[in-house]
């Protein structure tokens, strides 16, 4: 499926949540793994807040990508941050949404 690049260059970014690790397998702990270079991913919540309007997102990103001291309301950077529609079917229910995705997440100084 298609990716689309999200443009936060004149937004206010905050850390609404700390990374956390991404499970591919709750039942097992299943770690979640980058296809393209076999870093562990995380989660980490996101505020964006631009043109007035705020919206919290949960991004995936490769544990390469931030730094362990990311903690909540930290002002950050967002690198390469891209978004991708989803489909899956799960006990003969559809379910559809937007991921989020970025390569890097880094303090403001």
């Amino acid at each position: 499926m298609p990716s689309f690049k999200i443009d936060t260059s004149t937004a206010v970014v905050f850390v609404a949540t700390a990374p956390a690790p991404k499970l591919a397998n709750a039942k097992t702990g299943e770690r979640a793994m980058d296809r393209e270079t076999g870093a562990a991913l995380s989660t980490v919540g996101l505020l964006v807040s631009d043109e007035g309007e705020g919206n919290l997102y949960q991004v995936t990103i490769p544990e390469t990508g931030y730094d362990e001291g990311l903690a909540p309301g930290m002002p950050v950077r967002v690198v390469g941050l891209k978004a991708r529609d989803w489909e899956n079917e799960f006990n003969g229910q559809k379910r559809h949404g937007i991921s989020f995705r970025a390569v890097a997440i880094t303090p403001v100084a």
